[in-house]
């Protein structure tokens, strides 16, 4: 900024805010809101999501309580740059992007360029994953961030605040995937096929996690 000072000129009023936390959390609603809030304003606002994420419908980012806006379906970072310098050719205030996790580590570094093009980018998506890990890219998108909010939701057990998820089956029994079988502490990406909704998952306080992979052992409460 005092560089540009210097030259004489105002740098970009680009900024990166992300919204993280389990599932469950109202991410897509806070995110829904701040589009909202940024079309009262007079800002011109482009919404996307990954192209992945079908299950409220393409085409649109929706909430849990039914808030909804049109978003374009994007398949991967490529065509989130491509589209992006189309839609800026035209007049772009704010990019809004949902379900981020999806994207993987490449879009760390296409968010820090669309502001450093002055663009306010919100990112909306998962922080942690079902075993309970940090999610890429999200945590490295929140290291960088101008603003980071991190929601939590409702543990499905005692009703208190609740920073996981779970995977669950019909039956309530806790599927813990690569965790239980002894894969370590690594930081985890997308797998696509593990899209779901409260059918296949549900919020977990830390008390009521079944698995804790810091401890390397599995609880029953």
């Amino acid at each position: 900024m005092v560089d540009d000072v210097v030259r004489g000129r105002l740098a970009p009023a680009g900024r990166v805010e992300v919204i993280s936390g389990p599932m469950f959390a109202g991410k897509s609603e806070e995110l829904l809101r701040r589009v909202r809030r940024a079309g009262f304003a007079g800002r011109s606002v482009e919404v996307v999501h990954h192209a992945v994420d079908t299950r409220r419908g393409a085409g649109a980012v929706s909430s849990h309580s039914g808030l909804a806006v049109p978003a374009v379906p994007i398949s991967d970072v490529a065509a989130l740059e491509e589209h992006v310098a189309t839609v800026r050719a035209e007049g772009l205030d704010l990019l809004a992007i949902d379900e981020a996790q999806f994207f993987g580590s490449a879009l760390v570094d296409a968010v820090q360029r669309f502001a450093g093009l002055g663009l306010i980018v919100i990112v909306a998506g998962l922080d942690v994953t079902f075993e309970a890990r940090p999610f890429e890219p999200m945590p490295s998108l929140a290291a960088l961030a101008e603003s980071v909010t991190r929601l939590t939701a409702v543990c499905s057990v005692c009703g208190a605040d609740a920073a996981f998820h779970e995977r669950v089956v019909a039956a309530g029994a806790v599927t813990t995937g690569d965790a239980a079988g002894g894969s370590g502490a690594g930081v985890r990406e997308a797998r696509p096929e593990l899209v779901g909704g409260a059918e296949s998952y549900a919020a977990r306080c830390r008390h009521h996690l079944a698995v804790r992979p810091w401890d390397g052992r599995a609880v029953t409460r």
